[in-house]
């Protein structure tokens, strides 16, 4: 059994601020009860039960003292060394992401621990109790704040776990909505890396430094045990980054976690990519299908209203600015643009077709038998008129085509042959477009 004198000496250093009457009345409280356990004939390590609260504890760390000091001073021993706090960080869910207003919400748990010098006692003078929980204003706290939060929930669990050797341990919980800079290039094949960055600016390193408990891979493997959502998006990674951010001449520790996630691409598929793809293989159907060239323009305009439906429901999901505008949208505009270029082909073929029936028509008046035409001319047609419309007679009597019937025969061989340059044009530049989206999808 140590001396009163050592006895006082010990809780004048691990007291919480009470002053030297409170240390030294401490002091002798912790005497007393080292001479009862020698006049009871108590083992060590044990106390009377009357001593064996938690409020005793709270007692001797002087913290039920209206000396609130103790909570705002930082518990630094040797000015030299800078306090330490260890952080760790548990991603439970990821919430949303909205690609609109660039923000991603967590759920997440942050632990803190930290080492208080003058918060300590001995567990044998109190039955062996070793920790306690306090209310986090009981003692001083890191002040620590997410630089990239833009709302969010406080934690309602304001409580901390003190040892008896002074290190204190908080968990809390935190909702919040964080800035992040989304790369949608490849949406909805995308991945996306986002910063959860902690701080503190109130202590310069000199004073106040963070570092992590654990590894990358420990956090990783944690997270994805406690991921309650199964949503939208899937947690891949967490790299984490210790460094120093310079302001006003002075470093300030920074601890930033870069959190990757994969998007699920399955409801887009299904809801935007597939269909429009199944609008196009149905237009390219009606384009070499054997309808008139009426028909297949009045299917393809309402093909191209149809797809037009689904490039509306794309921007509601599409943030309003990018550097690079996403490849579905090029897929979408692409897709808009060949069926655009369909419906040209059709119309062209149907003029040329429409031209070519004027010109037969005209063509087949003047290959009309020459003995129903009019004997006599009327009188207000030139001299030279009705000859014309005879056909040689050197081709009646050897039965060979005129010139008029070869130019028709010429014109209907080109129609078929224009008609299929268009559409296996149509074709493979068709291919081509999709071959280079799918490669930058996947690259």
């Amino acid at each position: 059994m140590s001396s009163p004198a050592e006895r006082q000496q010990q809780p004048a250093a691990a007291g919480g601020g009470g002053g030297d009457a409170a240390a030294l009345k401490r002091g002798e409280r912790t005497w007393k009860r080292g001479k009862q356990r020698q006049n009871g004939g108590l083992t060590p390590g044990a106390a009377p039960k009357y001593l064996c609260t938690y409020y005793d504890v709270v007692d001797y760390l002087n913290i039920s003292s209206h000396d609130k000091l103790h909570t705002y001073i930082l518990p630094k021993i040797n000015l030299k060394e800078p306090v330490e706090v260890k952080v760790d960080f548990f991603l439970v869910s990821i919430l949303s992401v909205v690609e609109k207003l660039q923000t991603v919400s967590f759920y997440f748990v942050l632990n803190l621990e930290w080492q208080n010098p003058f918060a300590t006692w001995d567990p044998r003078d109190f039955c062996n109790i070793s920790e306690i929980v306090l209310p986090m204003d009981t003692y001083w706290s890191p002040p620590i704040f997410i630089l990239e939060r833009v709302n969010g929930q406080n934690p309602e669990l304001n409580y901390m776990v003190l040892m008896h050797n002074g290190t204190f341990n908080s968990t809390r919980p935190y909702q919040v909505t964080l800035t992040c800079s989304l790369v949608i290039f490849k949406f909805p094949f995308d991945t996306q890396m986002c910063n959860l960055s902690i701080a503190s600016f109130l202590y310069p390193v000199t004073d106040f430094v963070m570092k992590t408990r654990r590894t990358p891979a420990e956090v990783i493997r944690d997270s994805k045990n406690l991921i309650l959502t199964d949503g939208e998006w899937k947690f891949t990674n967490v790299s984490i980054i210790e460094f120093t951010e310079m302001m006003d001449d002075k470093e300030f520790s920074v601890v930033t976690y870069v959190i990757s996630m994969d998007r699920r691409p399955t409801l887009y598929i299904l809801n935007l990519i597939l269909p429009t793809c199944a609008l196009y293989l149905l237009d390219m159907a009606v384009l070499f299908g054997p309808s008139s060239l009426e028909e297949k323009i009045n299917f393809q305009i309402a093909i191209i209203l149809g797809s037009s439906m689904l490039a509306v429901i794309l921007n509601n999901s599409l943030p309003t600015s990018s550097n690079k505008p996403p490849i579905i949208v090029v897929f979408f505009l692409g897709t808009f643009l060949l069926m655009i270029m369909a419906v040209l082909d059709t119309s062209f073929l149907l003029y040329q077709q429409r031209k070519s029936r004027r010109l037969d028509k005209v063509l087949r008046s003047f290959q009309q038998d020459p003995h129903e035409l009019p004997k006599a001319p009327p009188d207000n047609l030139a001299k030279g008129g009705p000859q014309l419309l005879h056909p040689p007679k050197k081709a009646q009597g050897q039965g060979q085509p005129t010139k008029h019937l070869w130019q028709l025969q010429e014109l209907d061989q080109f129609l078929p042959v224009l008609e299929k340059v268009l559409l296996f044009s149509h074709l493979f530049l068709s291919l081509f477009f999709f071959t280079v989206i799918f490669v930058k999808w996947s690259s």
